[in-house]
């Protein structure tokens, strides 16, 4: 069973459980007054097995599993299948933690704000997506990834700056940001050969779609 498919199933049940059990639902959120007060840092982990609602679960977890069943199979296939699924794991879950910590400066003495969701790793594993198959065209919306990128991290910066919407913008764009970067950096150091064809793949442009 691929890792994408694991982590759905685990993050499923979990989020499924804490829907009627608050008391683990407000455990495992994301709450930086209680990082900065109680030393709970396993919140920046555990915020991304949790969701606010059944929407919210499904969302996270359908693009999990459409991307990220694309990403893990180029990674252990670039990488091999050892530290493909290592590079995988650091992706996904290190984009979830460190999307989180500009939210953290923000927000630590906040005792009224809180977070939850996986869309830090989402972003991360969508951008993984963009460096493969940059002119790949979305269904919704119907625009080129690249393209989609670039309008994501513009909308994400914007809203997180506006703020207001009680949507961790900022997580979605700093999540979308380490998946670009440790994707890049994986490239380099495991799979060089790879570098020409990605920039051509880039410099190629757009082809009609396919849907």
């Amino acid at each position: 069973m691929s890792l994408t498919i694991i982590i759905c199933i685990i993050t499923g049940l979990i989020s499924y459980n804490a829907f009627s059990n608050r008391e683990m639902f407000s455990k495992l959120l994301f709450r930086p007054v209680s990082v900065n007060r109680e030393g709970e840092y396993y919140r920046f982990l555990t915020s991304g097995f949790v969701h606010g609602d059944m929407n919210h679960l499904f969302i996270n977890m359908f693009v999990l599993w459409q991307f990220g069943s694309y990403i893990e199979s180029a990674f252990n296939m670039y990488f091999g299948d050892v530290m493909g699924r290592i590079v995988f794991i650091v992706l996904y879950f290190g984009a979830i933690i460190l999307s989180s910590v500009p939210t953290y400066f923000k927000h630590q003495d906040n005792a009224y704000y809180s977070a939850v969701g996986a869309s830090g790793g989402t972003s991360a594993i969508v951008f993984a997506y963009v460096i493969f198959n940059p002119w790949g065209w979305f269904i919704f919306p119907p625009v080129p990834a690249l393209l989609f990128a670039v309008g994501y991290l513009f909308y994400s910066s914007y809203m997180g700056k506006k703020g207001g919407d009680n949507i961790g913008h900022d997580a979605h764009f700093w999540g979308a940001v380490f998946g670009f970067l440790v994707t890049i950096v994986a490239i380099v150091a495991l799979a060089p050969d790879l570098i020409e064809p990605i920039m051509n793949k880039f410099m190629a442009g757009p082809s009609m779609p396919n849907f």
